[in-house]
């Protein structure tokens, strides 16, 4: 069973990797690995070293703690398990103050509040 923390890595690489505009084979060549081994740390199919996580860190040009700022992912709904979106949402507060934490859950719970009402509801 692969980890949540090994699929956010991954899909942050993936993201941080199409935002600078590479293929998986062009990341693979600034950072001096194969190609298929991005592929699996991308899908969270291979358990990545320190060592060639700062390779990839490097050929990216990005500072260390954008490849843990899970909060700037893309997330598809049929795409994202929920305990993935649910560490991103963890990820998007967890350096705010308790004031802006507790603002985030009273509209989070309004928000909600509005899926439950039945006329909010689409019939089937």
């Amino acid at each position: 069973m692969t980890s949540n923390f090994l699929k956010l890595v991954g899909e942050q690489i993936r993201f941080l990797r199409k935002q600078k505009g590479l293929t998986q084979e062009a990341l693979s060549e600034k950072a001096g690995i194969h190609y298929s081994y991005i592929s699996g740390i991308e899908n969270a199919d291979r358990n990545i070293s320190l060592e060639t996580l700062e390779k990839i860190i490097n050929a990216l040009e990005v500072n260390p703690v954008q490849i843990f700022s899970f909060h700037q992912m893309e997330f598809k709904v049929d795409h994202t398990d929920k305990k993935v979106a649910i560490d991103a949402l963890n990820s998007l507060i967890a350096d705010r103050s308790s004031n802006e934490v507790l603002s985030v859950l009273r509209v989070s719970k309004e928000l909600l509040a509005a899926y439950d009402e039945p006329s909010s509801r689409k019939d089937d």
